[in-house]
């Protein structure tokens, strides 16, 4: 029996790489986002829009959720 290390970082970079005027990406438990300082918001670029205040509120949350375990 193996086993693989797989560099999700590495992968992550590879398939949503760097974009002109947008700074990331971002990694959020697996939602993928980059961020435009000119709209002052993030982008999914799986969706091609941006993500509202509220959702990132929530998007936040699950990840502090995950860091105090």
């Amino acid at each position: 029996m193996g086993y693989k290390v797989v560099d999700t970082v590495y992968e992550m970079r590879e398939r949503y790489g760097p974009r002109s005027g947008l700074e990331g990406p971002f990694n959020f438990s697996g939602q993928v986002l980059y961020y435009d300082p000119r709209e002052g918001a993030y982008y999914d670029p799986r969706t091609d829009f941006y993500v509202s205040k509220e959702e990132m509120d929530v998007i936040h949350s699950r990840v502090y959720d995950i860091l105090k375990r």
